[in-house]
């Protein structure tokens, strides 16, 4: 704790290098892409090492691997091999506390707090805190929201949650002034994979007003528009994942919008 900080804040860790890059992010105005990367990808040793090269050619910024619903049981194996791959952030974003691993730099410590399921709001933290210490991952406290996309998705299935309603920017707000009231530190937008629609420029900028963290934004964004119209709305990191998986050719696209 520096000197002169007040005592109420010593119960939280130092930022690390992860946290450190999106706070910096943040203050300069700097965009970030993440491409988020399905664990099933370990199977097919070709396509995650396609995956991985398109996205270091294009320009990500990190790396996401997680999801909500895992059929594989090669986790470990997958996130030693995209880091192996790849000189970039390895950052987990797990659907459960088996979603672990010692090769990734960090991991996204998500609370879904736009949800009243009591084990994603702190079950399953207590389940994985004592690996997440052991491992010695950075752990990045954020406050996951999901938000209707337009259709029902796996993470709001799994989660068994209700999303903020699309035209609700108010109740985003509130509920990211929570979280950061709470102690969180990042504050994670997302409709889910095979969304739609993305969450709204309304929304999000909503959201930052509301509050002075790192915002991730991700699920429905399948163009540069799209992206470049969410960074303008004060999202910090855009995240894509399904659209980059059928086309390839996006992810360049995108960090184009992201970055330019």
């Amino acid at each position: 704790m520096r000197q002169g900080a007040s005592p109420v804040f010593s119960m939280f860790a130092p930022m690390g290098a992860v946290q450190d890059r999106l706070v910096e992010a943040r203050d300069r105005g700097r965009k970030l892409l993440a491409v988020l990367i399905d664990p099933d990808f370990g199977q097919d040793d070709a396509l995650l090492e396609r995956t991985v090269q398109n996205a270091c050619m294009a320009r990500a910024d990190l790396l996401f691997v997680g999801g909500s619903l895992l059929t594989t049981t090669s986790f470990d194996r997958c996130v030693a091999r995209v880091k192996a791959l790849s000189d970039r952030p390895v950052v987990l974003f797990p659907g459960s506390p088996a979603q672990l691993s010692g090769h990734a730099d960090a991991v996204l410590f998500l609370a879904l707090i736009s949800g009243r399921n009591p084990e994603l709001l702190i079950g399953h933290h207590v389940t994985a805190a004592p690996t997440v210490r052991a491992l010695g991952l950075e752990a990045i406290p954020t406050g996951y929201m999901l938000v209707d996309g337009g259709a029902p998705t796996t993470v709001s299935y799994v989660s068994q949650t209700v999303p903020i309603p699309h035209d609700k920017p108010g109740i985003a707000a509130a509920t990211a002034i929570a979280g950061e009231l709470l102690g969180l530190r990042t504050i994670y937008l997302d409709t889910g994979s095979g969304a739609r629609r993305t969450v709204s420029p309304t929304m999000i900028a909503a959201v930052r007003k509301a509050v002075d963290l790192p915002i991730i934004v991700g699920g429905g964004i399948r163009d540069g528009a799209v992206a470049r119209e969410l960074c303008e709305a004060g999202a910090d990191v855009i995240v894509v994942g399904t659209a980059f998986e059928q086309d390839p050719e996006l992810i360049f696209a995108l960090s184009e919008a992201v970055h330019g």
